[in-house]
């Protein structure tokens, strides 16, 4: 029966609305981690406090869902559960899994920071079961091929979970480096990869940060696309990323101001990749390859756009355009990985029809 059974849409709505506390609290720990590692002393913190309601009410909701259907399933534990929910049950396994090791963790060895923090084993499980959990109404609309209110609780849920992977990623993210607007000169030993240029491991760990920012924005939106082509789902899933990160440091200059004009280029990339569709068709070829380019084609563009106006672009034009190619590709790349498979119609096996008897003429 699993699968079978469908959550509402304002079930899915109160769903969403209990991910969104429980980002609320990654969000303010990793604040904390970046501006008030003073107060980190403990486990027992109001950062941690925020992020351990939000799953106890995330817990118990996803696990009602199926309870609540027992009447139907009477084994509700392995057969109640609505499409999209299993594996949000699934998550919460995972998730307290991640809460008991991060005590420990905290009480024993201590506290995490910086790069510490990100590399955790206990907070590495903390993130995957929250992605887990926060996917949830995600896979339900995806079953439910509703429009209306399920809608905006599928896209939500998209742009949240994203989201949670600045927790881990923030040392590597596009959305929070002032690489391009640093001093970049070419430097004399070539064989050096550059890094003997003026600005050179700067500008080498900024082009790393967009090539691997890349695929955390261009998966989801294609994955998206492919089953629901929405307006504004590449875009809430730019905005959710770059306000976590941002959040975490107090929304530095200029990447505030290049995040807001990233979020208006995705905008833009979601009206022009439906207008693609609305053009050549939901089934035309390469739709997937063309729609990853252009999306992260106009993301990054703008972004460095937002850099540029805001405290200017100082790597060589050869760098700007090159990275938006190449991150272009990769999309490119990402949306032929993401497309069906194509189907062939298997020919029907040829027969062979006799050749008529020849008349008997009576003769030997």
């Amino acid at each position: 029966m699993t699968g079978t059974q469908r959550t509402t849409a304002r079930e899915d709505l109160v769903t969403v609305l209990l991910v969104g506390v429980l980002v609320a609290g990654g969000i303010t720990d990793g604040w904390a981690h970046s501006n008030l590692p003073s107060t980190l002393e403990s486990f027992f913190t109001p950062w941690h406090g925020l992020i351990y309601a939000g799953f106890a009410g995330l817990a118990a909701w996803t696990c009602w869902q199926a309870y609540s259907r027992r009447d139907a399933a009477p084994r509700w534990w392995r057969d109640g559960w609505p499409a999209g929910y299993r594996v949000g049950a699934l998550g919460v396994l995972v998730f307290a899994a991640g809460g008991l090791g991060d005590l420990i963790w905290h009480e024993t060895i201590g506290i995490e920071l910086g790069l510490n923090a990100q590399f955790s084993p206990s907070h590495l499980l903390l993130v995957i079961g929250a992605m887990l959990l926060a996917s949830s109404p995600l896979r339900a609309w995806w079953a439910a091929g509703e429009n209306g209110l399920r809608t905006v609780t599928g896209v939500a849920s998209l742009a949240l979970t994203t989201s949670l992977t600045t927790i881990l990623f923030s040392h590597s993210s596009a959305f929070l480096t002032d690489a391009p607007t640093q001093p970049f000169a070419p430097g004399n030993a070539a064989s050096n990869g550059g890094l003997d240029a003026i600005g050179g491991t700067t500008a080498l760990i900024g082009i790393d940060a967009f090539v691997f920012t890349t695929p955390i924005i261009a998966i989801p939106f294609l994955l998206a696309h492919r089953r629901r082509p929405t307006l504004g789902a590449g875009t809430a899933i730019v905005a959710a990323t770059a306000l976590f990160g941002l959040f975490m440091f107090e929304f530095a200059a200029p990447m505030a101001i290049a995040a807001l004009v990233a979020v208006l280029a995705a905008l833009l990339a979601d009206v022009a990749v439906l207008w693609l569709d609305a053009v050549r068709g939901p089934r035309a070829p390469l739709r997937l390859p063309l729609a990853g380019a252009v999306y992260v084609a106009m993301v990054w563009s703008g972004l460095l756009l937002g850099l540029h106006l805001d405290a200017g672009l100082r790597w060589p034009i050869e760098m700007i355009t090159g990275i938006v190619v190449i991150t272009a590709a990769l999309g490119a790349l990402l949306g032929g990985l993401a497309a069906p498979p194509a189907t062939h119609v298997t020919p029907e096996p040829h027969t062979l029809v006799p050749a008529p008897e020849k008349a008997q003429t009576g003769r030997p």
